[in-house]
């Protein structure tokens, strides 16, 4: 797991639409922590620090640590609201998190030894079916990626769940079946078949064309 990040975060005086327009035009996100049975605290952030986090790819699973009045929050992103016209960030939320949480998180996969796949020699594809994997974890232990080693797969190859070496107290979500990570397809290069002639010729009787030339 990476270490805990910090983010600079202020306490948010005012709230509403009007408020959340004024604080956009002045650089910075309106957010909110709520969660650990406590009372939600709005926030504002750094517009630059949030756009540079999210666009990891892995915001909505790593902790980060908010200090407000002095205090330090732990928290995780839970959802982030975009401009439909822009993509640009309007609102996030961050789930403050109790000592020993566990949450449910999306960890990304990462194909590894692709050189070493013989499928993918043979003219095979890799047909990712998750990019990612819905998983419970304690919140102090979130994996980074899952690795997926391609090394010995074949064309017709899957990658299951249960392939996939997961870290302790770290469990998929999907419980009720081994589901597929990925695939190797493609089909295997044949020779192309002889025709009726090349086959004649081949077994060593003569052609019609042969006949002839024997008249």
């Amino acid at each position: 797991m990476a270490d805990v990040l910090e983010l600079n975060a202020e306490v948010r005086e005012r709230v509403g639409k009007g408020a959340a327009r004024a604080i956009r035009r002045d650089g910075r996100v309106p957010g909110v922590i709520y969660g650990d049975k406590q009372a939600p605290e709005a926030i504002t952030l750094n517009y630059r620090d949030v756009s540079k986090q999210h666009q990891t790819g892995n915001f909505l699973s790593t902790v980060y640590s908010v200090t407000l009045n002095g205090k330090p929050n732990q928290v995780i992103p839970k959802d982030v609201q975009l401009d439909p016209v822009r993509d640009t960030i309007l609102h996030v939320d961050f789930l403050r998190l109790a000592k020993g949480a566990e949450v449910t998180v999306e960890v990304s996969v990462n194909f590894i030894n692709e050189d070493e796949c013989p499928g993918l020699k043979r003219g095979g594809s890799l047909n990712v079916v998750r990019h990612t994997v819905e998983v419970n974890c304690p919140a102090t232990s979130i994996p980074e990626e899952f690795e997926v080693d391609l090394t010995g797969l074949e064309i017709g190859d899957s990658i299951h769940i249960s392939n996939v070496k997961l870290p302790e107290k770290v469990t998929p979500t999907i419980t009720d079946r081994d589901f597929t990570i990925a695939t190797i397809t493609g089909a295997i290069a044949e020779e192309p078949e002889a025709t009726d002639a090349e086959a004649v010729e081949a077994d060593g009787v003569p052609t019609e064309g042969d006949e002839k030339k024997e008249d």
